[in-house]
């Protein structure tokens, strides 16, 4: 096995998934807000410290993806965050996009930008600990999108940072996202969400990136927040297998799905029917960030002195995605 095809499989096998706690600051201001929390940096990395040294980073945690505010800090008894966070067995990994920009020429689609001077900063990351990375590309959703300008560019974007990532001895993780927000049918996303990852792969392939040194990080496929036709779970299950079986590569080691914005119950609940259906050779586990951390956030919110109460909240929610990373998850557990 090449070293990236190591990392990779360290921070997704044996039913570990990754924690997403690379909400930018004004995302995280927004969800500290939401609970009557000021978004400080003291506040953002009080909590953040709380769920890295919680028992469950052990057990069910194989990374841990940061915002570049967070790799920098330094936790209340002085270990850097990337050595708490690799004192547990998880690796610490980083966002490095600039976010999601207005796509000229297309005016209602993003393209995410960061590639300038991403080299250097990927240095920079290497040595504060860093072995994993994380790209967004978000695509919006409906008859007329994503267009193929959006797709291709994003595409490429994902194929350069990737190709990028390597060469600095890190695993990108490979994120396109087609967002759930909409009107649309379960198999429009199917149709698209394939497309979108079919040209990824496209790009990854000829940028001349190990895919087995990659994590890929979809959507699952489901009907649009705003439509009346909603499917079921062993639906939602088949659907995205079916998507993954044909539209990615055999030599991907993982698949580390998002939420996007699924509750957390609904998250796990789809996680755990994709592993019990899963008849590919992928590894398909978690990359969730609100359905990790919401729970837990609203108990802190409370008493943030209270970290024992906390990390239990945090422990129990990282248990069941971790069962269901191994389709060994039942509502029944919810409430042990």
């Amino acid at each position: 096995m090449s070293e990236l095809n190591k990392i990779a499989l360290k921070i997704i096998s044996n039913g570990k998934g990754i924690l997403a706690a690379d909400e930018s600051n004004g995302t995280m201001t927004k969800r500290l807000e939401a609970v009557n929390v000021a978004s400080t940096p003291e506040n953002r990395l009080s909590f953040r410290e709380t769920l890295f040294s919680s028992e469950s980073m052990k057990a069910y945690i194989g990374g841990v993806i940061l915002y570049d505010e967070t790799i920098n800090q330094k936790t209340s008894f002085g270990k850097s965050i990337p050595d708490l966070i690799s004192s547990s067995g998880a690796l610490p990994g980083i966002k490095v996009d600039a976010g999601a920009k207005n796509l000229a020429n297309s005016s209602e689609e993003k393209i995410t930008e960061g590639l300038d001077g991403l080299r250097e900063r990927l240095k920079k990351y290497y040595e504060l600990g860093a072995r994993f990375t994380k790209w967004r590309g978000v695509y919006i959703i409906s008859h007329r999108y994503p267009s193929r300008i959006a797709i291709n560019s994003n595409a490429h974007a994902l194929a350069r940072y990737s190709a990028l990532v390597q060469e600095s001895k890190m695993v990108p993780i490979v994120e396109p996202e087609v967002l759930m927000d909409g009107d649309h049918s379960a198999n429009l996303c199917l149709k698209k969400t394939s497309e979108v990852i079919k040209k990824c792969f496209d790009e990854l392939i000829l940028h001349k990136v190990d895919l087995s040194g990659i994590i890929l990080k979809p959507n699952m496929i489901l009907s649009g927040n705003k439509s009346s036709d909603k499917i079921s779970s062993e639906e939602v299950s088949q659907k995205t297998l079916e998507c993954l079986k044909n539209s990615v590569p055999k030599e991907v080691p993982g698949i580390a799905f998002l939420s996007g914005g699924q509750s957390e119950i609904e998250a796990t609940k789809n996680l755990n029917l994709i592993n019990q259906n899963n008849n590919t050779n992928f590894i398909m586990t978690f990359s969730f960030g609100r359905a990790l951390q919401q729970n837990a956030l609203r108990v802190w919110s409370k008493n943030d002195k209270d970290i024992e109460l906390t990390q239990k909240t945090f422990n129990h929610r990282a248990k069941m995605c971790s069962l269901a990373a191994q389709g060994k998850w039942s509502n029944e557990f919810e409430n042990k």
